[in-house]
């Protein structure tokens, strides 16, 4: 955790959402109605369907499988993220399309009054700005960035390539967000298992992308694949996590200028591989927390 002392922040107005003056560092202890958590110890009957089915709901959020491989983690700039991201970058990373395009699915899969954690996050969240949610909780590298975030209620720094254990309870939010990042996750396997960990059963994890990246800092498999490869990977991240539902993929890919008519099978699987040039294409693949116990 770093300090804020002597960060300037630029700050927005948004006459239709509570916003405070200035977010604040996350601390889960001070948190407004954080949320509590009580053990139960269970009744020692002999109940052999009771054992099974608790042993079974153990399992939820294990990792079953390694995605990657040790090569397929490793990065062109190998110095630490913290000090690529040490300069603020107020910028955005994807065009207009693709922002209008996530914040209608946000509209759409994010009901009001949520609980959203925001991973891997900067100076803008991309969430609809007529709806207002409960809490908007922050995560990036860059403090500077993440402090002019006016949709966030609080917000902490850390690399989840160095560490991916957030600390948080179980079961905190809603809905959990990683917007144009995943491709920089070294240990996504994990990552993903402490997603599933903090999201209350039934919370969303939407995973955005397009086409674009830090070439130098996005990690070996990403940089080598295709855009049906990269989508097939995080899939494949959704998947080696025991209880998540089958993920969801949603693509909105351009038109390759004047071929916006073009409906032969060359230019529909271009457009599937991403091939081609002009505006950024969309991708979004979505899961949900299991409500029931998965069963081998």
């Amino acid at each position: 955790m770093i300090s804020l002392a002597g960060v300037s922040s630029i700050r927005k107005t948004h006459d239709m959402l509570p916003i405070h003056s200035k977010p604040k560092l996350w601390n889960p202890s001070i948190a407004p109605n954080p949320p509590t958590f009580k053990k139960i110890l269970p009744l020692k009957i002999s109940n052999t369907w009771n054992e099974n089915k608790e042993a079974n709901e153990s399992k939820a959020g294990r990792i079953k499988r390694l995605v990657l491989s040790n090569e397929g983690r490793t990065k062109l700039d190998t110095f630490p993220d913290r000090e690529f991201y040490a300069y603020p970058r107020f910028v955005t990373h994807v065009d207009d399309g693709f922002i209008a395009t996530l914040t209608d699915l946000y509209r759409e899969r994010l009901k009001p009054g949520s609980e959203i954690l925001d991973l891997m996050s900067s100076w803008i969240s991309h969430l609809p700005n007529e709806v207002v949610y409960k809490r908007v909780v922050g995560h990036g590298l860059n403090a500077q960035e993440l402090a002019r975030n006016s949709r966030m209620d609080y917000f902490f720094v850390k690399d989840l390539n160095q560490d991916q254990k957030l600390e948080i309870e179980d079961s905190s939010f809603d809905a959990v967000l990683c917007t144009v990042s995943v491709q920089y996750l070294q240990q996504p396997e994990k990552a993903f298992a402490e997603v599933f960990r903090v999201l209350r059963p039934g919370g969303v994890f939407i995973v955005s992308f397009s086409n674009r990246l830090f070439y130098e800092k996005a990690i070996n498999a990403w940089r080598d694949g295709t855009a049906y490869s990269r989508v097939q990977l995080v899939l494949q991240y959704f998947q080696c996590i025991e209880g998540f539902t089958q993920p969801e993929v949603i693509r909105e890919l351009p038109s390759a200028g004047n071929s916006q008519d073009d409906k032969s099978p060359f230019s529909w699987f271009m457009k599937w591989l991403g091939l081609f040039s002009g505006s950024d294409p969309f991708y979004a693949v979505i899961a949900y927390k299991n409500f029931k116990p998965v069963y081998d």
